[in-house]
């Protein structure tokens, strides 16, 4: 049975940018690729050529010089945020916390809004619900 308490409890997000730098890049979807390519009025050729790298069969968004995404800006935040990846929506309620919970509390060094003092099976049936509700969009 899941907790009374919300997703929300676990995670505030404080807008500070922190998981658009780095670690490794955002993978995009097919859908995540056509949608923010229409969102920014770009050519699929012109948006792959200038906005992604791929790794792999994987494509991912290109980088600034600074470490964040192409798509972030102090200023305004993510420029993309009304059609941003699948792997920034779920951010970070994500698979991997269910392998390892311990996963949670790394990527909580990262983020300020990140809560670490909740039992584990909190975390789980929180990542649970979240990525079933994504899922179901």
């Amino acid at each position: 049975m899941l907790s009374s308490e919300t997703v929300d409890n676990i995670f505030e997000c404080h807008k500070c940018g922190d998981c658009c730098r780095g670690y490794g890049g955002t993978y995009l979807t097919d859908r995540d690729f056509e949608t923010i390519a229409e969102y920014v009025q770009k050519d699929l050729n012109v948006f792959r050529a200038n906005y992604c790298r791929t790794s792999g069969s994987r494509t991912f968004l290109t980088q600034q010089h600074n470490g964040y995404c192409i798509f972030w800006d102090r200023d305004h935040a993510c420029t993309i945020h009304p059609v941003k990846p699948r792997m920034c929506r779920q951010w970070p309620y994500i698979a991997s916390v269910l392998v390892d919970v311990d996963n949670w509390r790394i990527m909580a060094s990262m983020c300020p809004g990140i809560r670490t003092d909740v039992p584990d099976h909190r975390i789980i049936e929180e990542v649970q619900m979240a990525l079933r509700n994504d899922s179901a969009t």
